[in-house]
């Protein structure tokens, strides 16, 4: 039905009854034994690990991967080396848009969000309109960026039209989280989030990289691998959201969803085995920068400095990765400068101040 020419496609409208008929963890759209599969291939972390440790091992890898492909199914030109170029180096491709620049910039901030409160973050519409904001600050009118819409939108290529009362698109995108929220499975989860939050199109435009970076949310807080959409095609994407839009047919989407993780999975497995990761570091590293912080502010002298870690870290640390804890403690301090206490809740003079009672 959606071959054929949009002229010959009867229009339609919102269709409510599809939400509601959704229970969670009754209603599945991924079933049992592809959710199993799909947890042979993204499971990564152990289960006492802080949530977010993967995604925190694969930060810049996810980073680029995630801004590229989404940018890309928005039309985007950057190339994948343009993309990188600009989000490690800040270095713009020649000929490029700034509107190009601007949405691949955006990106990096809303999973810098999501990455960074990943032990705290929870789906409420909150937080998909912070989302939603952090990816179209500067792309719409500031007054609709991270609010519902206040007119009707059109969706191109489709005859699909969407609610169009503000009042109604929060009461539905309520709904939709408070039912995304009760979902325990995460890739469940993930799946629902992309599908419903594309289909209410609540916002004036950047629903569907909204729904992306949402559908990540459960896939970091449970350190799976996430979700980048690599080697997905964007006449299949939109295929698959029109199927979305017009038959509320979601099996393209999952088709897309399990092939693009799927290769996602293969392409961070062969990142972690070239970078190397320090598990200890990451784990503890909220423990790790508070006794830095408590290092600094208490002046700790340079003779006093291991025995002061130690001890904090037989409180603060499991005795099997105590040792290296303390070192990357020491490691932090021995580096420390101006532009690594942001965060730490220690002003400049303090520091100043440490680094003068520690001189040599």
């Amino acid at each position: 039905m959606i071959k054929k020419p949009i002229f010959e496609r009867m229009p339609i409208a919102y269709v409510n009854s599809w939400i509601d008929s959704y229970e969670p963890n009754v209603t599945y759209y991924l079933s049992n034994d592809l959710r199993k599969e799909l947890y042979k291939l993204g499971e990564r972390a152990g289960n006492h690990d802080p949530a977010g440790t993967y995604a925190h091992k694969i930060y810049n890898r996810l980073m680029i991967d995630l801004s590229y492909n989404s940018s890309r199914l928005e039309g985007n030109t950057y190339s994948l080396l343009d993309t990188e170029c600009l989000l490690l180096h800040s270095e713009t491709a020649e000929g490029k848009l700034d509107e190009e620049k601007a949405m691949i910039l955006n990106h990096k901030e809303a999973i810098r969000f999501l990455v960074e409160n990943s032990g705290k973050i929870e789906i409420t519409p909150t937080v998909i309109y912070t989302l939603h904001y952090l990816l179209s600050d500067g792309l719409v009118n500031s007054v609709e960026a991270g609010k519902v819409r206040r007119h009707g939108v059109r969706i191109s290529g489709s005859i699909y039209t969407p609610f169009e009362d503000p009042k109604q698109l929060q009461r539905m995108l309520e709904e939709i989280t408070f039912k995304a929220s009760l979902i325990k499975d995460p890739y469940e989860q993930s799946f629902f989030l992309l599908v419903h939050i594309s289909y209410l199109q609540a916002f004036i435009d950047v629903n569907k990289r909204t729904a992306r970076l949402a559908a990540n949310i459960p896939l970091i807080k449970n350190n799976l691998v996430p979700l980048a959409f690599n080697d997905v095609q964007v006449e299949d994407y939109m295929s698959s959201m029109i199927a979305v839009y017009e038959l509320q047919d979601i099996r393209p989407m999952v088709d897309l969803y399990v092939y693009s993780y799927m290769r996602t999975c293969a392409a961070y497995d062969s990142t972690i085995q070239s970078i190397g990761f320090d598990e200890v570091r990451i784990r503890y590293r909220q423990e790790r920068r508070e006794l830095v912080r408590l290092v600094l502010l208490g002046e700790v002298a340079k003779a006093y400095l291991r025995g002061f870690v130690e001890n904090k870290a037989e409180v603060m640390i499991p005795s099997l990765d105590r040792k290296s804890f303390v070192e990357d403690v020491l490691e932090d301090l021995s580096q420390i400068d101006s532009s690594r206490i942001f965060g730490l809740g220690v002003t400049l003079d303090q520091l100043n101040r440490w680094l003068e009672l520690n001189k040599e």
